[in-house]
């Protein structure tokens, strides 16, 4: 199948749309009833077209009209001999941010990859390379989320001046780049922090992977950023 181009531009104004929509529909209406989905039937979605799927599914969850798909035993037993997931997600290990429920999805539905702060290392990049070559996934979210405490760690010990305990410090290390320059910003240093690291690591992936550049360039990829709301459950897009 062969996929029009697309710009990140045109797949931001898409997405943004439908989080509007989450945001103004939410309160006002009902969910309707969408037709329903399936990731593992006929050819891969388009980059826009899994940026929808995933959004959606959070305006279900949102509304508390979750349909928790692909979730049964013989969904489990159809996987057993392979997997097609539609979108990769880089997010936090925070045990309150579960890509499968917060956009409501199933088994074979997402290539999940969790490190606190969501943080794309040299591991982590072979992962999320792994999933755009091995199964073509046309979308990779990097999730961010408020309150992240990998943020919060790193700016009290840039405040402090002192070092995080054990292995902890390694996350502060990473993290430090990117938070340190946001510091002084109008605003929660936290909120800026979170926002800022997923940008950096919506660039990470572009700058030192061939492999997704080289797909983003062609149209069957894009990549974005996007944060989680703790106190709403709302996902919206980073630019």
């Amino acid at each position: 199948m062969t996929r029009p181009s697309l710009t990140r531009r045109s797949l931001l104004a898409t997405g943004g749309a439908a989080v509007v929509a989450v945001g103004a529909g939410a309160a006002a209406r009902p969910a309707v009833a969408a037709p329903a989905e399936s990731s593992r039937e006929g050819d891969p979605p388009t980059p826009a077209e899994a940026l929808r799927r995933l959004l959606r599914g959070n305006h279900r969850f949102v509304t508390g009209h979750s349909r928790h798909p692909h979730q049964s035993l013989d969904d489990l037993h159809e996987l057993a001999a392979g997997q097609h997931p539609f979108a990769v997600t880089i997010g936090c290990a925070d045990s309150r941010v579960a890509p499968e429920l917060l956009f409501d999805q199933g088994l074979g539905d997402l290539f999940d990859n969790r490190v606190a702060g969501n943080i794309v290392d040299d591991l982590l990049l072979g992962s999320v390379e792994f999933a755009v070559e091995e199964f073509g996934s046309p979308l990779i979210v990097v999730l961010g989320h408020e309150r992240c405490g990998a943020v919060t760690a790193t700016i009290e010990a840039i405040h402090s001046g002192g070092t995080a305990p054990g292995h902890i410090g390694t996350i502060v290390d990473s993290l430090r780049p990117v938070v340190e320059p946001v510091l002084d910003e109008p605003g929660d240093a936290v909120e800026n922090g979170v926002r800022a690291n997923v940008r950096a690591q919506v660039r990470s992936l572009l700058e030192r992977s061939p492999i997704v550049a080289a797909k983003v360039h062609e149209g069957a990829l894009a990549v974005v950023g996007a944060r989680y709301d703790l106190d709403n459950g709302r996902v919206t897009l980073v630019s």
